[in-house]
């Protein structure tokens, strides 16, 4: 089976996005299919034509005409299309997935129309909530509308459509997408690489100056993660626990915000800011952390999505707190595998966080439960083969339409 997958970027750029592609295609070749990527305008604009990382063979995409909205996102999607057109050529797919967002699926429509291919889009988030999430855009607003009349469009278009969570079905469901066109594949851990927690790592933590109680969080500071209320959280938190300290691992558009907010704080001192590490040491700062925190904001975005991060800290044995956002819920069961707060109250992250603390003694079968949600339900080498059975009902489907 041939699969192209049609993408906004790609390895080596390092992002959630990046890490569940590589995690499906890895899955995909382990089963003896052949796979190839090509990514849009909007990667790095300093990379070969085509070129393999990390055994994945990803054809690029020049630069679009820079116009104002709408023209130049019209300018992406025609050079993008040519693009996908010209390497569908070449790699003769049997089927075309394209990824998030709609203007991916809007590109590959033309390979599949002019070679008879099925096309799958599969949606990671709505593009018209990720802006308004990133601070791009305003809900409910015309270029919001437009977006979102733009997704069902191309949704009821595609032959199938996967989602990576309940939350974006059951959206799609009330669009009036028929049930039996959409299949879940939800975010997984590959288990090769965060199956092992490692032991603490001794010398990164005295050069960093940690040790007592220490919640972290490892990500992309986006204004809906919510870091402000865990940063105005801290001094409660402390109070409870002296020995507390938070760990910020990442980087992203509201850095330099919360590093302010994290100065001015009467509790400075127990805030520790790292940057962006390279993918292969970040198990060297989970095994740092006692309790990753993931206070996610209350929002259209947050409820819909289940994110990759929990998932992970699950996998390494952390333990793992979070705001009761609708993709958090799918993903943690309050008590059992995880710890639930009230979003966008820093009282209730400092009370959740300092009750947890409180409770060493449940700390172990509680990390046990939660890696094993992981091992049986998470697991992206498990989860690969959901695709399996739609691709072929649509390989089957254009047979017969050629025939």
């Amino acid at each position: 089976m041939h699969i192209l997958h049609v993408l906004d970027h790609g390895l080596p750029l390092q992002s959630g996005y990046t890490f569940r592609t590589r995690a499906i295609v890895k899955a995909q070749q382990a089963r003896g299919w052949e796979v190839a990527a090509v990514t849009g305008p909007r990667h790095h604009h300093d990379a070969p034509a085509t070129e393999m990382v990390d055994g994945i063979t990803f054809h690029r995409t020049g630069r679009a005409r820079q116009l104002p909205a709408p023209l130049g996102e019209m300018a992406e999607v025609a050079k993008f299309g040519r693009r996908i057109l010209a390497v569908a050529k070449q790699f003769r797919p049997d089927i075309i997935h394209a990824h998030s967002p709609v203007l991916d699926a809007l590109a590959a429509m033309r390979a599949t129309r002019a070679l008879k291919v099925p096309l799958v889009y599969e949606i990671r988030a709505f593009w018209e909530d990720a802006a308004v999430g990133n601070g791009t855009g305003t809900e409910g607003s015309a270029r919001y509308r437009a977006t979102r009349a733009l997704e069902s469009w191309a949704v009821k278009r595609a032959d199938a459509v996967a989602v990576i969570c309940e939350g974006l079905k059951r959206d799609l469901l009330a669009r009036g997408v028929a049930d039996e066109r959409i299949m879940v594949s939800p975010n997984g851990v590959d288990m090769a690489l965060f199956g092992d927690p490692p032991p603490r790592d001794a010398a990164l933590a005295e050069t960093l100056g940690l040790g007592g109680d220490v919640i972290g969080f490892i990500g992309s500071f986006y204004d809906y993660e919510g870091l402000d209320d865990l940063i105005a959280a801290m001094p409660a938190l402390v109070a409870r626990r002296p020995e507390a300290q938070l760990l910020l691992v990442g980087g992203g558009p509201m850095e330099a915000a919360l590093r302010v907010q994290a100065a001015a704080s009467p509790v400075a001192d127990r805030i520790r800011f790292v940057g962006r590490v390279p993918h292969q040491e970040v198990e060297r700062y989970y095994s740092l952390v006692d309790v990753l925190a993931y206070p996610r904001k209350k929002m259209r975005l947050t409820d819909l999505v289940t994110p990759l991060k929990p998932l992970e800290a699950m996998a390494q044995g952390r333990l793992v707190a979070a705001s009761d956002v609708g993709g958090h819920r799918e993903l943690i069961r309050d008590g059992d595998t995880g710890t639930l707060f009230a979003a966008d109250d820093p009282a209730a992250i400092a009370e959740s966080l300092a009750t947890l603390l409180s409770d060493r003694d449940g700390w172990e079968a509680r990390r046990a439960r939660a890696r094993a949600f992981v091992e049986q339900e998470r697991n992206w080498f498990s989860n690969i083969s959901r695709y399996e059975p739609v691709y072929r009902r649509l390989i089957a489907a254009a047979a017969k339409g050629k025939a």
